[in-house]
């Protein structure tokens, strides 16, 4: 929503204005003296074509945010990009080809952004105190287990790191990424601190406080450290 440009949720919101009403008939003018079109409300044209000038604009601001990111991140001497360009590990599942969003694109004019895509049940990781460290990507091709070992110059992470399920526990792959210092378009310590629901809840009720019930309103819980006290209580 901060990307959307100035304007665009009030443009939406703003009822069609009535229809003129008619005047005297005017006889059409030459091509050459026709005035140019007014912009509609996004920038663009009148009627829809404001509408999606609008909205074309918020999804370029917001790309062109992420690049921004992503290029601040990077755009010095990586671990393992090298002459090769910049590395980036994208942990998520396999319904979004990261590889195909990102072919062809490139940072600070002519470096390459190469991508390796996995799960987190698919990785492993070894990190040193001296900040060498390695990724190890554990999967199945044409049915053969293949094993590829990479560092990357950065990781974007898409998966939710804890779950309850049987294997579902990979927080100390975030702590790994954490100690080895990869850098992460969104924070690694937020990814951390969402892995724990009552934590987050915590850190909102801190606000209330703060703010007050009627400006930070909250669904009210109870808290219980096992399930023990909660069936007594």
């Amino acid at each position: 929503m901060a990307n959307l440009p100035n304007g665009y949720m009030t443009d939406l919101q703003r009822p069609m204005p009535p229809p003129p009403p008619p005047g005297p008939a005017v006889p059409p003018a030459s091509p050459g003296d026709r005035p140019p079109s007014a912009p509609g409300p996004g920038g663009g044209g009148g009627g829809g074509g404001g509408f999606f000038s609008s909205l074309s604009n918020a999804v370029k601001q917001t790309t062109a945010a992420a690049a921004a990111t992503f290029s601040e991140q990077v755009g010095g001497g990586g671990a393992g990009g090298g002459a090769r360009g910049r590395l980036l590990l994208v942990i998520d599942e396999p319904g979004t080809d990261w590889v195909k969003l990102f072919k062809g694109r490139k940072i600070h004019g002519d470096i390459e952004v190469r991508v390796e895509q996995a799960e987190f049940s698919e990785l492993s990781l070894v990190a040193q105190a001296n900040g060498t460290f390695s990724v190890a990507i554990e999967g199945l091709r044409g049915g053969t287990k293949v094993v590829r070992t990479l560092r990357p110059d950065f990781v974007l992470v898409r998966q939710h790191a804890y779950s309850t399920a049987r294997g579902g526990d990979h927080r100390g792959l975030v702590i790994g990424l954490q100690y080895a210092g990869v850098p992460a378009l969104n924070s690694l310590h937020a990814i951390y601190n969402f892995c724990d629901k009552p934590w987050v809840f915590a850190q909102l009720v801190r606000l209330r406080r703060k703010l007050g019930a009627d400006e930070f309103p909250l669904i009210d819980q109870t808290f219980y450290p096992n399930h023990k006290q909660m069936v007594s209580a």
